[in-house]
């Protein structure tokens, strides 16, 4: 969605929860539900689960005023990116598809990279990765506190867990402790200011 706007969000709104984690030793939630905002209003809705024996889909699709679209279905490749005449994607409704096969977009930025390096020419996606990045941490963040959070908070967050990492060892205190029993914090919203501590 970011890609479709060339913006990033300015906010994201987010809830989730453990349900079925047991024993496993993580620090994240089953489900994830996200509402990032736009600069304009345009709200993107991201919904994701890690549950064993559930309906499995990895894909972005959209609806507008106009009708519905396929950006990406099956993990991105191939995308199979679909634009339909109404809400109802149906292949009785389709107005435009892309031509078939489609290249695999993973190969294609390596073929963007060492075409670059080759050529001499520049290349660098660093801050646009970082960026998603964040966009990403954002919506975790706002599920894990249960608080919103802009982009621009994002930016400066003071829960820099990665302060540690300029002089860090393989013998360096890890960021986040387990307890006595071996189990690390998890998240709380609502009760901390960060993911897992005030």
């Amino acid at each position: 969605m970011c890609w479709m706007k060339n913006a990033w969000p300015v906010s994201a709104v987010a809830t989730g929860g453990r349900h079925f984690k047991g024993k496993i030793n993580d620090q994240n939630f089953d489900s994830y539900a996200v509402e990032y905002t736009f600069e304009d209003g345009t709200k993107f809705f991201f919904s994701g689960r890690a549950m064993k024996d559930c309906e499995r889909k990895f894909g972005g699709f959209g609806q507008g005023t106009k009708g519905a679209f396929t950006i990406s279905a099956r993990g991105h490749k191939p995308s199979r990116a679909t634009i339909y005449k109404g809400q109802k994607m149906e292949d009785s409704q389709i107005l435009w598809t892309a031509a078939q096969p489609e290249p695999n977009p993973y190969k294609e930025e390596w073929r963007h990279l060492v075409s670059a390096i080759l050529l001499d020419a520049p290349y660098n996606e660093a801050v646009r990765g970082a960026q998603a990045s964040l966009v990403t941490a954002m919506g975790r963040f706002a599920a894990h506190t249960g608080k919103s959070i802009t982009y621009d908070e994002m930016l400066v967050m003071p829960d820099d867990m990665t302060a540690s990492v300029v002089g860090m060892t393989e013998n360096s205190v890890a960021p986040v402790l387990a307890d006595g029993n071996g189990v690390y914090p998890v998240p709380m919203p609502g009760k901390y200011r960060y993911e897992y501590r005030d």
